[in-house]
């Protein structure tokens, strides 16, 4: 028996204008769980998409129990045993569960989709993980939290010999992550070889039996998880030695700039009051469903309220659209960026100019592009973007780079 389930050799991939892996390897063992760390950007997501057919890697080789292995598309990796649960969604919302974990591979009878087995089967699935879904539900009108579990089942459903956990636990609350950890433990019992991508180091400590350490497209390094310390796995993800995580800054609180008074939509939340004061964080916390996002939603003008009020520097304002929450001074990051909050087939540029567009419509009538491009690289320069990708199609980017556009 091969001493690795997996291993990538040399690995390197090329954008235009990026260098996104630079002779990368990786080598998984059977029956243990391998961390991938870095920050944003380090590649991870990359490499992985490398493992699973999305990219060709441009240089490097890949192996799977010993034996050597192209993938041309997905279809070529989970054939060679390798799921993947994505860190972006990939489910079909106009479908049921049934249909997107079996989606391609439905049962067949007479020629038609056999849809009492297909459901006999996805309730088995599910039933055995513990997670509480039915196999009729359309994935549409399922939670965030929920759709990640479907995503888990999918992965499951192909009976992978390595499944590629990326950022599984970023919509789950503590609860479903106690739960995940049980289906990882099984698998991990089963023989299977799991890579977990994850920025909580809880989670990395608590799970994982070797680290892999990547930083700006190279591989800095793998042990066992218990020849790390925190200080140190962080000192090897950012390249040098961090005194203070959570350094603490002089703030001066200033005046109310925000204040919400009895804010209610009819079963969704009810008689919701705060406000915030210039310089001030404040923290919005429930569980799935508590009704924290649709009261942000609300405030932001995409969603009515039916009663209540909300002042602006103490002045009554009417949001009834996200523009005139703008012209307020408002800001949204909405929760699933690629459904409300990206231009996701538009550059990091264009994303980033869009709200201010107007201003750069000339008297021409024309876009001023090298103004919007002016401001938009003094804006990289004063934020954790590297320059170099912010040209690149938002579609090939990953997920922590797309979320900082």
């Amino acid at each position: 028996m091969n001493a690795f389930a997996l291993e990538a050799e040399g690995i390197s991939k090329f954008f235009p204008g990026v260098k996104a892996l630079d002779n990368v390897s990786l080598r998984v063992r059977p029956g243990t769980v391998h961390a991938l760390m870095g920050e944003n950007g380090a590649g991870k997501s990359t490499l992985m998409k490398c493992l699973i057919g999305i990219y060709r890697p441009d240089k490097g080789s890949i192996r799977v129990k010993g034996e050597p292995v192209e993938f041309t598309d997905t279809m070529d990796a989970l054939r060679s045993g390798i799921s993947m649960i994505h860190q972006e969604l990939n489910l079909v919302p106009h479908m049921t569960v049934a249909e997107n974990i079996w989606l391609g591979r439905e049962p067949m009878k007479y020629g038609f989709v056999d849809h009492g087995q297909l459901t006999r089967q996805t309730q088995a699935l599910l039933d055995k993980l513990n997670i509480r879904l039915t196999a009729d539900r359309l994935v549409g009108d399922l939670s965030i939290a929920a759709q990640q579990m479907v995503e888990i089942a999918k992965a499951v459903s192909w009976n992978a010999d390595i499944v590629i956990m990326d950022e599984p636990t970023s919509a789950l609350t503590e609860g479903e992550v106690a739960h995940l950890f049980t289906i990882i433990r099984d698998l991990r019992a089963q023989g299977k070889a799991i890579i977990y991508i994850s920025h909580k180091m809880d989670e990395i400590f608590a799970i994982t039996d070797e680290i892999s350490v990547f930083r700006d497209g190279t591989w800095v390094g793998s042990k066992n998880t218990t020849e790390f310390t925190r200080q140190s796995l962080i000192t090897q993800m950012v390249g040098r030695e961090l005194t203070q995580l959570f350094p603490k800054f002089n703030n001066t609180i200033g005046e109310e700039v925000l204040t919400v008074r009895n804010l209610t939509r009819q079963g969704v939340f009810h008689d919701v009051s705060f406000s915030v004061r210039r310089g001030e964080i404040l923290g919005v916390a429930g569980l799935v469903g508590a009704g924290r996002s649709e009261v942000m939603e609300s405030l932001f003008g995409m969603e009515r309220f039916d009663s209540g009020e909300v002042l602006i520097d103490g002045a009554p304002v009417t949001i009834d659209s996200p523009s005139v929450a703008i012209e307020k001074g408002m800001a949204l990051l909405t929760e699933d960026r690629k459904k409300s909050g990206l231009f996701l087939v538009l550059s990091v540029l264009e994303n980033m100019s869009i709200v201010k567009m107007p201003e750069y419509i000339g008297k021409s009538g024309f876009v001023q592009h090298v103004k919007m491009a002016e401001d938009c690289m003094e804006q990289i320069r004063r934020s954790i973007l590297k320059r170099r990708r912010w040209i690149k199609l938002l579609i090939t980017s990953a997920g922590g780079i797309s979320k900082k556009s």
